[in-house]
């Protein structure tokens, strides 16, 4: 039993050791390209290196299942060069023994990932809210109000948070009274939106008989900067904490929620999704070889596959999104599948 459990804190290093140098090299790469493309829109050096570390991390859920795999072939091909693989197997190590140390280890890594990491991206996120991150129509933001004293109807092309207020950008705003009639159209360059309304300080204002005015122009409204971000949040934009409440918020209003429970039971069901990518792996690293002259095949293979399982897995995200599938079912099932699959490719090689 001690030897077990020596074995096992052994494996576990190592697949970390795997897991932290794929990382290291995808996530390096991905911040270099970032802050090559980011660099000339930031005015300094320093802006350009927070916006693509804050890129990075929105990243990092896209990538680390195929992160977890390959981490999972290089330990195991660690393994079986240096032929400690063969000696754990003398040992008396089953391939599930084997593998039980790599399922533990991704599981963590998705727990920690769903988290930790998701809340941290989203409050990284969460200070550069752009229109780039708003649902948008026709290329521009529209917002619409409605209250006994008429109608007011915002449109805009670019929006930025700048602390509690949203700023909007190019913007013109109709007003029309409760029988449609429009009343009043503002244009102005820049209209900020915090908690006591909508204001400027300049604007081209033009009234109902054809007049035309200039100058600073406020109002008070129903909208807040919450209830516009609450509104049209994208579901990658909101906390795995937070999307549970949002999600009934939202369904109580009318909204459809489809895409939110969509990525709620995808953070929820990431450990899972972990281990089948661990699973597969294993069973793609399975060799009799001493030393696995195949390991190049067999990795271009594995990642052809994960790139295949990849848009699978999107796939059946949309058919959840779209309602085609059970949202749960959606989710849960690809990850089964591999699992599945995987562990009977593995039973098969044992009894070989």
């Amino acid at each position: 039993m001690a030897k077990v459990k020596i074995l096992s804190r052994f494996l576990f290093r190592r697949f970390f050791g795997g897991l932290g140098l794929v990382l290291l090299i995808v996530c390096g790469i991905i911040f270099a390209v970032t802050f090559v493309e980011r660099l000339p829109r930031n005015p300094t050096i320093f802006a350009a290196l927070n916006d693509s570390w804050v890129r990075l991390i929105e990243y990092v859920p896209l990538f680390l299942p195929l992160a977890v795999f390959m981490g999972t072939l290089v330990a195991y091909y660690g393994l079986t060069r240096s032929s400690e693989g063969v000696i754990i197997s003398g040992a008396g190590l089953s391939p599930y023994q084997m593998a039980r140390p790599f399922l533990i280890g991704a599981f963590l890594i998705g727990v920690i990932a769903t988290t930790v990491i998701n809340p941290y991206a989203v409050v990284l996120g969460s200070k550069n809210i752009t229109d780039e991150k708003l649902k948008l129509v026709d290329d521009a933001i529209w917002l619409r109000e409605s209250s006994d004293n008429g109608f007011i109807t915002l449109v805009a092309k670019n929006m930025t948070k700048t602390g509690d207020a949203l700023e909007f950008f190019h913007t013109t705003i109709y007003i029309q009274n409760n029988e449609f009639k429009l009343t009043n159209r503002i244009d102005a360059d820049k209209i900020t939106l915090s908690v006591a309304g909508l204001n400027t300080d300049r604007a081209t204002i033009l009234d109902a008989s054809g007049k035309t005015q200039t100058g600073p122009w406020k109002t008070k409204t129903l909208i807040t900067p919450q209830t516009v971000l609450d509104r049209y949040l994208q579901p990658d934009q909101i906390s795995f904490w937070k999307l549970p409440m949002f999600i009934k918020k939202m369904s109580d209003i009318g909204v459809s929620v489809r895409g939110h429970l969509v990525q709620f039971w995808t953070l929820l069901f990431l450990p899972l999704t972990m281990v089948a990518m661990a699973t597969l792996g294993v069973a793609f690293s399975q060799t009799r070889q001493r030393r696995n002259h195949s390991f190049g095949k067999k990795f271009s293979l594995g990642i052809l596959t994960c790139f295949v399982l990849y848009f699978t897995l999107n796939i059946f995200s949309a058919l959840g999104a779209n309602g085609t599938l059970p949202t749960l079912l959606a989710i849960i099932a690809p990850p089964l599948i591999i699992i599945s699959a995987a562990g009977i490719f593995i039973a098969g090689f044992d009894t070989i």
